[in-house]
């Protein structure tokens, strides 16, 4: 059985053939799309579509916002997608549409060890639930409910939720953000354009000069990828300084998600940032972040925590999922 799949971010679409076999899940003509310079997702579709697409038998797309009634509008993009007007745009008998973390997740159960970056071993419930965090452009959260044998991913809106400064420095963070949103959530903070949120704070608070060479990054490439390249480098200190505070956040947040979700099976970091910025992540303080919770530290001490590395794992959780919506199951 041959699947179209996509995984539908707020900054770019990966679409893929997947072919499915009693073994394994295979991708294939594998796409990505600068989602800016396109309308809506049938434009992109339009693009990827060849002579192979007459082999496929259904659709599944993971799109990073609410999922309902089979539609979502992307809070990140200006798309409404619809499942139902896809299939009839795409002439096929159904077109699935679920959250992009529901779908990552979902993903998991098709990697191997050598797909993640381990940050904690911990000491696995198996008996317990699991949960994902993963910043990209955005913050997605989602919980992975164990029932008996099976682990069952449900997707949240974790990210839009209150963000909850814990030291003076954050509540600085906080008021300073306040006064450019009307709403500071945790994804203004744990995400792309988080990180640069955090830059213009720390920068703005700074004595020194932004450096003319890192302007003109801005204006070459994302500049969350400037700051943490540059952070990376040691080439700028008010670059090293927000994603120092950048991945303690992150790892806050994520403690907060293992015990929202009681994953004591296992908290896993997805998304695109964390596997770009390994050297930074293993030396930072996103664990102790993780395991301040006071009481509940040694029971975050337990949980192990991973981090995806495969960047097709939306992609293989959307074929899982059509796969399983096709058998009725």
């Amino acid at each position: 059985m041959n699947i179209l799949v996509g995984d539908i971010g707020g900054t770019q679409t990966r679409l893929a053939l997947v072919r499915s076999s009693r073994q394994s899940l295979e991708i294939e003509n594998l796409k990505i799309f600068k989602n800016s310079q396109f309308a809506s997702l049938e434009t992109v579709l339009e693009r990827f579509l060849t002579k192979d697409f007459n082999t496929v038998q259904s659709a599944c797309f993971g799109i990073a916002g609410p999922v309902i009634g089979n539609r979502c509008i992307t809070p990140n993009l200006e798309w409404e997608v619809d499942g139902y007007r896809l299939a009839r745009h795409l002439d096929i008998s159904r077109t699935f549409l679920l959250n992009d973390l529901q779908a990552t997740a979902l993903g998991i159960f098709e990697l191997k060890p050598s797909d993640f970056m381990v940050l904690q071993e911990g000491k696995p419930d198996p008996s317990g639930n699991a949960a994902l965090i993963a910043a990209g452009t955005g913050l997605g959260e989602a919980g992975i409910h164990r029932i008996g044998d099976d682990l069952h991913p449900f997707p949240s809106e974790g990210g839009h939720t209150d963000f909850s400064p814990q030291n003076q420095v954050e509540m600085n963070l906080s008021l300073y953000l306040a006064a450019r949103y009307n709403h500071v959530s945790w994804e203004r903070v744990v995400s792309g354009q988080g990180i640069l949120n955090i830059y213009s704070f720390i920068r703005d608070g700074s004595t020194e000069d932004e450096p003319v060479w890192l302007r003109e990054q801005f204006e070459k490439i994302d500049p969350a990828a400037a700051i943490s390249k540059a952070a990376e480098e040691k080439t700028d200190t008010v670059c090293a300084a927000a994603m120092d505070l950048f991945l303690s956040l992150y790892g806050a947040e994520a403690g907060n998600v293992a015990l929202k979700f009681l994953a004591t099976s296992g908290l896993f970091v997805g998304g695109g940032i964390a596997p770009k910025i390994q050297p930074l992540l293993a030396s930072s303080d996103f664990m102790k972040s993780f395991l301040n919770k006071g009481r509940m530290k040694p029971l975050l001490q337990d949980v192990p925590v991973k981090v995806i590395l495969n960047e097709s794992t939306p992609l293989l959780g959307a074929a899982r999922h059509a796969l399983k919506q096709m058998k009725g199951t």
